[in-house]
């Protein structure tokens, strides 16, 4: 590695180096890329602070995460638009922690049927005077999570196309005619895939396919997993691997600042002034009432490590949905594989998949 870049894989040889890493008995990766967190150690992106993105991002990196996309729920304008503000001074900040190539807006322009754990006092359908406002605030956006059956949510996919912004589909119900359309107007990925979106039903005496059997049918479109063990059984994981094939999955952890907390622990999602309460218990977060589930406490770490122990994927497999995979969703060119040339970002870690060491850019950090 030299200056932030890989510039030699050869196995088997050794060559003269300043320094030296020795990861006998250990294996070593792409460092992961996490495409959907909310936050994590207490913090959530959500809280507008730039110690907020520092703390929570520098958290995820401990459990091998070397670049990812700081989420943004549904709320207000003005608490968006202060954690959108906030984000290029965390970004010098925490230059020593994970790369964090822009921001992920997961709402607010969902479906009230499949809000889930988004506040719903904030939902609405995509507007062009409202969207233009949010596109205009900030040049960091990287992707929007969208309903696409909703009034104007195709002339927003066209819009975050012409800008270069990843378009997916996110708390949804619609029909198989919607997201087949989607395709059109810029719609590639699906986010946290089986949470907040419609399946197979009735319409009178028809049967119209939802969100989830159209990502299966449309090779078009990525999906991404929650894969703690918890939102998605083991069996479904492996269902999902089946139908969908590897190439097109992303492992993301959904997490939320309960991240990091143990079990019991009554947390915000979102905003600690505005945010949804929720409660950990088993390794997860759920509303109160024990109706939905809140987020993810997950790590990158352990993505990986339920997919490979619990759903029986390959341990190669389980790593390209944590690293290749999602730079190539995000169009990371430089990221998410060891050859010469990338970012110097690695993640070593041992049989069990306990992280020992993570590089950002050359310079180990953890």
């Amino acid at each position: 590695m030299e200056n932030g870049l890989i510039t030699w894989v050869l196995p088997g040889e050794t060559l003269e180096a300043d320094e030296v890493f020795d990861a006998s008995g250990l294996f070593v990766s792409p460092g992961f890329i996490d495409l959907h967190t909310h936050g994590g150690d207490g913090c959530d992106y959500m809280d507008g602070t730039v110690e907020a993105f520092v703390k929570a991002s520098a958290f995820h990196m401990r459990h091998g995460t070397t670049a990812l996309l700081p989420t943004l729920t549904t709320a207000s304008d003005e608490e968006l638009f202060r954690a959108m503000d906030c984000f290029r001074a965390a970004k010098e900040a925490g230059k020593n922690g994970p790369a964090m190539p822009g921001l992920h807006l997961e709402g607010p322009y969902f479906a009230a049927a499949q809000a889930g754990a988004q506040d719903p006092r904030y939902l609405q359908a995509p507007e062009k005077a409202h969207y233009e406002k949010i596109l205009a605030r900030s040049s960091d956006i990287a992707r929007v999570s969208a309903a696409v059956e909703l009034p104007g949510a195709f002339a927003l996919g066209d819009a975050l196309k012409e800008r270069g912004i990843l378009a997916a589909i996110g708390h949804s119900d619609a029909a198989y005619a919607d997201v087949l359309e989607s395709l059109q107007h810029g719609y590639t990925h699906v986010t946290h895939f089986y949470s907040g979106m419609s399946m197979l039903r009735r319409n009178g005496p028809y049967r119209e396919l939802g969100v989830v059997e159209s990502a299966y049918l449309l090779d078009e479109l990525s999906v991404e997993i929650i894969a703690d063990g918890c939102h998605l059984p083991p069996e479904l994981l492996r269902l999902i691997v089946k139908l969908k094939g590897v190439e097109r999955i992303s492992l993301i952890t959904d997490s939320m600042r309960g991240a990091g907390l143990p079990d019991g622990t009554s947390v915000k999602i979102g905003s600690l002034t505005n945010g949804v309460d929720a409660v950990i218990e088993n390794g997860v977060a759920v509303l109160p009432d024990r109706t939905s589930f809140a987020g993810s406490v997950c790590t990158a770490d352990r993505c990986v490590r339920t997919m490979v122990r619990q759903a029986g994927v390959p341990l190669t497999d389980a790593v390209r949905m944590m690293t290749a995979n999602p730079a190539a969703v995000i169009s990371a060119k430089s990221k998410g594989r060891l050859a010469a040339g990338m970012d110097a970002d690695i993640c070593v870690f041992d049989q069990n998949i306990n992280v020992c060491a993570v590089f950002v850019g050359g310079v180990r950090r953890v």
